[in-house]
C-alpha cells in the first residue's frame, strides 16, 4: 500500500525536477511511512514519486518506483494485487529480484500487455506506468474504485496523485475552486467523480485506463477495461437458475476465497467489526481460515441509538476473536473535526468520517492491515432507502399529484422533534421491528417521496441534501452526473436494480470508499474490502432480487452464508449505520464553532453561497423546527476546508 504522484512537463532540468517531485511525495507521506522513492527522466519531462507502506516483501526489493526487468517500464503503484502468487507461477520462472506483487505486475504487463494483464489482476490498485520506449504514460484505477487517483492539467503541466495535496505541492499548480463541483458537494455530501474541487483536475473513473501520449496537446478520455454497467446488465439478463442452497454455497465459496487472498501479508492483519451482517461475515470467514484468533476492533458511543459495540462484542465472543473495543466520548469524537480538512483533502461531508477515523486509529495501534465489510449494502440491497422508496411509492403512487403534495405538506408541518416525541410516547407499545431511530427525519423523507413525480425522482430526493444546489452556490450551473443523466443509467428492469446500480457507481466510490481510504491511510493503515472482489460483484448481479430481499429482510443470501458461522440472533436487529449525533452536537457543543463558520458577513464576503438560505436553515436547526444536520454539515465542511486553505496560503507567503 502506498501513495503515488508525479508530473509530466517540458524539460526544466534535473535541478528543478528532484525537489519538486520530493515535495509532492512528502505531501502524502502518511500513505507510506516506510520508504520513499523518486524516478525522473528530465529529458522527456517525466517524474514519478512513491511513498511506501510495506505490506508484502518488506525488503528493499519492494522499493518503488520500480523499473521492469527489460528496463522499458517504470511503475509507481498504490494497492495490492492479491493473486500475484498465482500470476507469478504462470510467468517466466527466471530469477526474480524479490517477492512483491509490484514486480509480478511489471512482468505480467511485459508478457501480456497492459490491458490484458490488468484484467487478470484481482485486487485494489491505482498506478502510473511510464513506457520509456514509446514515451507514453498510463494511469490505471481498479474496477470498483477502492484506491483513489486524481489527474489533470495546469497549463502545460500534467499532474497526478493519490491525493490532491500532492498536486497542490507542485509550485506551478493553479488551485482554482470549481463551483460546479461545490454545487455537487452541497447535493451529495461528496464530490462525485469525475469532478474534483479544483478546476481541471479529475478523479480517474473506476475500472479505466487513461493513456497520455503528449503532456499538453493530448487530452484523452479514460477507457474502461471493466464495466460495471455491462456487469449489471449481463447479470440481470442471466440470473441464477439453481436452488437457494446452491446460491448460498456458491457465494460462500467465493467469499472464502476473497477473504483468503486478502489474508496474504508480511505484516499483522485484523478486521473492523460492527456486529452487522457485512463485517460479521468477513470476520467469520477470516476466523474459519485462521489458526489463531483474528484481531477485531470496534468503536462504541455512550449515546443511545448510536452504539453497536455490544453487538460486535457478542459476535467476537462467539467466533473467538481477539477483540478490542474503545468507547469514545463526544469530546474525543469532536476532537477529530479539526483534522478533517487535511485528512480528506477536498471537502467531504459524511459525518461517519469521524468514527471511521477513530476505528482506523484504534486498529493501527495493533495491526498494519484491517479488513472491512464495505460493499454488502450496495450488492445485496441492504440500504433502508431501497425499502422506503418502493414501499412508499406502492402505497401512494396512485394518488393524484395534488393530493400527494397536500399530504406531504401536512407531514412537514409537524417538526421532526415533535414526531420524535410522539414516537417516544408510543415506543413501549411497538415491536422491535417497528422501533425507529430518527423517526421524525424519516417521516419528512416520506414527505419528499410524496412530492416527487416518479420513483426515480423520489430516489433523487432521498439521496440529496440541498435539493437545488445551483441556487445555493453562486455562479454554479450544476454539471450532469449519473443521477441526473438518465442516458448513463444501465438498462435494468426495476427501480431497485437502478438504485443499486447508482449506489455501486456513485455512492460507493465517492463516499464509502473515499471515506475509508482517507481515514485508514491517514494513520498508515491498509484497509481491504473482500466483498468488493470483482468476482463477488459479478456473482451478486446474477443473484435474483428474491434472494436479496425476502420476507421484508435485506441481504437474504448473504445472511444465509453468515448463519453457517454465527447464530442469527446475534445479528438480527434494525440497521443502525456507522454514525454520530451531529444534529445534537450542532445545537450543543459545536454551536459556537458552527456559528463562526456560518456567520452572515463571512458568507457574504467569501462569495460562494447564497448566505440567507444557509442562515435560514441554521436558525431552523437551532430552534428544533427541522433537523438540517446533513445540509449544514456540507456547508461546514467546505467552510472549514476553505479556512485551512487560506491559512496554508498565508504560511507559504510568510515563508517566501
Amino acid at each position: 500500500m502506498c501513495g503515488v504522484t508525479g508530473f509530466w512537463v517540458k524539460n526544466r532540468g534535473r535541478g528543478a525536477f528532484e525537489p519538486t517531485v520530493r515535495r509532492m511525495t512528502e505531501a502524502i507521506c502518511h500513505r507510506g511511512p516506510d520508504d520513499d522513492g523518486y524516478w525522473m527522466e528530465p529529458d522527456v519531462g517525466i517524474a514519478l514519486g512513491n511513498r511506501r507502506l510495506a505490506i508484502i516483501d518488506l525488503s528493499p526489493e519492494g522499493h518503488q518506483p520500480m523499473v521492469s526487468e527489460s528496463g522499458r517500464y517504470v511503475i509507481t503503484f498504490n494497492g495490492e494485487v492479491y493473486n500475484f502468487g498465482e500470476l507469478r507461477r504462470e510467468l517466466d520462472n527466471t530469477a526474480w529480484r524479490g517477492h512483491s506483487d509490484t514486480e509480478v505486475m511489471l512482468r505480467a504487463i511485459e508478457a501480456w500487455g497492459l490491458e490484458a494483464a490488468v484484467k487478470r489482476f484481482i485486487g485494489m490498485f491505482a498506478f502510473a506506468l511510464w513506457d520509456r520506449e514509446e514515451h507514453v504514460l498510463h494511469l490505471v484505477r481498479d474496477r470498483l474504485g477502492v484506491k483513489p487517483l486524481y489527474y489533470g492539467w495546469s497549463g502545460n503541466l500534467f499532474l497526478f496523485g493519490s491525493e490532491l495535496k500532492a498536486l497542490c505541492a507542485h509550485p506551478d499548480f493553479k488551485a482554482e475552486i470549481n463551483r460546479e463541483a461545490l454545487a455537487l458537494l452541497m447535493q451529495h455530501g461528496t464530490i462525485p467523480g469525475p469532478y474534483s474541487i479544483y478546476d481541471g483536475i479529475y478523479k480517474l473513473p473506476p475500472g479505466t485506463i487513461l493513456t497520455l501520449r503528449s503532456r499538453v496537446t493530448d487530452k484523452p478520455s479514460p477507457v474502461p477495461f471493466w464495466s460495471a454497467r455491462d456487469v449489471a446488465e449481463c447479470g440481470v439478463a442471466n440470473q441464477l437458475v439453481g436452488s437457494d442452497a446452491e446460491a448460498v454455497e456458491h457465494l460462500d465459496i467465493l467469499l472464502r476465497d476473497a477473504v483468503r487472498l486478502r489474508l496474504v501479508a508480511d505484516v499483522s492483519i485484523g478486521a473492523f467489526l460492527s456486529g452487522g451482517v457485512d463485517s460479521s461475515t468477513v470476520v467469520a470467514l477470516m476466523q474459519a481460515q485462521s489458526e489463531r484468533p483474528v484481531k477485531t476492533f470496534s468503536i462504541g458511543f455512550h449515546e443511545h441509538g448510536y452504539n453497536e459495540a455490544q453487538h460486535a462484542k457478542a459476535v467476537a465472543s462467539h467466533l473467538g476473536t481477539d477483540h478490542t473495543e474503545l468507547y469514545v466520548t463526544p469530546k474525543e469524537a469532536m476532537a477529530v473535526i479539526p483534522k478533517l480538512p487535511h485528512l480528506y483533502d477536498e471537502p467531504f461531508a459524511d459525518p461517519s468520517q469521524i468514527p471511521t477515523f477513530l476505528i482506523s486509529e484504534l486498529a493501527r495501534r495493533h495491526v498494519t492491515v484491517s479488513l472491512s465489510g464495505d460493499g454488502g449494502d450496495e450488492l445485496f440491497a441492504g440500504y433502508n432507502r431501497y425499502f422506503w422508496g418502493q414501499a412508499a411509492w406502492r402505497r401512494i403512487g396512485w394518488m393524484p399529484r395534488t393530493l400527494r403534495r397536500s399530504v406531504a405538506q401536512g407531514l412537514i408541518a409537524v417538526s421532526p422533534m415533535a414526531w420524535e416525541r410522539g414516537f417516544r410516547l408510543i415506543g413501549p407499545t411497538l415491536s422491535d421491528k417497528h422501533q425507529q431511530r430518527n423517526a421524525g427525519d424519516k417521516i419528512h423523507k416520506i414527505a419528499e417521496i410524496l412530492r416527487a413525480d416518479s420513483l426515480e425522482a423520489a430516489y433523487q430526493e432521498l439521496v440529496s441534501h440541498w435539493k437545488v444546489p445551483s441556487t445555493l452556490v453562486l455562479g454554479s450551473p450544476k454539471p450532469p452526473t449519473l443521477l441526473t443523466d438518465w442516458a448513463r443509467y444501465a438498462d435494468l428492469p426495476t427501480h431497485l436494480h437502478r438504485a443499486m446500480y447508482f449506489d455501486l457507481m456513485r455512492y460507493l466510490p465517492d463516499d464509502i470508499l473515499a471515506k475509508v481510504d482517507r481515514a485508514s491511510m491517514g494513520v498508515s493503515l491498509e484497509a481491504r474490502e473482500p466483498l468488493l472482489d470483482h468476482r463477488v460483484v459479478e456473482f451478486a448481479w446474477r443473484v435474483p432480487l428474491s434472494m436479496k430481499i425476502r420476507n421484508g429482510q435485506s441481504k437474504w443470501v448473504l445472511r444465509q452464508v453468515l448463519y453457517k458461522y454465527v447464530p442469527s440472533e446475534l445479528v438480527e436487529r434494525p440497521k443502525v449505520g456507522f454514525d454520530v449525533p451531529i444534529g445534537a452536537w450542532l445545537r450543543g457543543p459545536l454551536r459556537e464553532w458552527a456559528e463562526e463558520l456560518l456567520d452572515m458577513k463571512r458568507l457574504l464576503d467569501e462569495g460562494f453561497f447564497e448566505a440567507s438560505a444557509i442562515r435560514e436553515k441554521w436558525l431552523e436547526h437551532l430552534s428544533g423546527k427541522r433537523n438540517w444536520q446533513y445540509p449544514l454539515w456540507d456547508v461546514l465542511m467546505f467552510q472549514m476546508w476553505l479556512e485551512q486553505r487560506k491559512q496554508s496560503k498565508e504560511i507559504l507567503v510568510d515563508q517566501a
